[in-house]
């Protein structure tokens, strides 16, 4: 008989205790059976993005959407003004830019640092299984019945 590994992936969850319990059920020892649990981030996210890490989060976008605003306000104005339609522009446009991103700034340390958090805490648990070829399909079955967020079978 072949020998088979089965990898899954669960979080950190009942269904998980539920799962082993099923295998366990249909035969497969405890011995066969093997959980490690993933460590969470230790260190904490960081908000300014570098050249080779970016979260997807924009500081700019609100920034730079005011910057426009602002700078066509100060050119109106700016006809008017000692200082001429176009420095007007400029400062409106610096004012708009400045204005946004401690807009978004505060948003990102603030409102969504909650949301950072928790977004680490839901470590994985990384579940191999030890079976024999005739089982894989069952436990595959039983696996992807309890929620798991990935499966995966290798040959020993």
């Amino acid at each position: 008989m072949i020998s088979l590994q089965l990898f899954s992936t669960f979080e950190t969850h009942g269904f998980l205790e539920l799962a082993v319990l099923t295998l366990e059920k249909k035969g497969i020892p405890k011995e066969s059976i093997f959980a490690v649990p993933l460590d969470n981030r230790a260190e904490d996210r960081k908000i300014f993005d570098t050249l080779h890490r970016s979260d997807g989060t924009s500081l700019v976008d609100i920034g730079m959407g005011l910057a426009t605003a602002f700078s066509v306000i100060g050119a109106s104005i700016g006809f008017k003004l000692a200082w001429g339609p176009i420095y007007w522009g400029l400062i409106g446009a610096f004012v708009g830019f400045v204005l946004g991103f401690a807009i978004r700034l505060s948003m990102e340390l603030v409102i969504k640092k909650k949301r950072r958090l928790l977004k680490d805490k839901h470590s994985e648990i990384i579940l191999i299984i030890d079976c024999e070829d005739t089982q894989a399909e069952l436990i595959e079955n039983i696996l992807w019945s309890h929620f798991a967020l990935g499966v995966a079978k290798v040959q020993v």
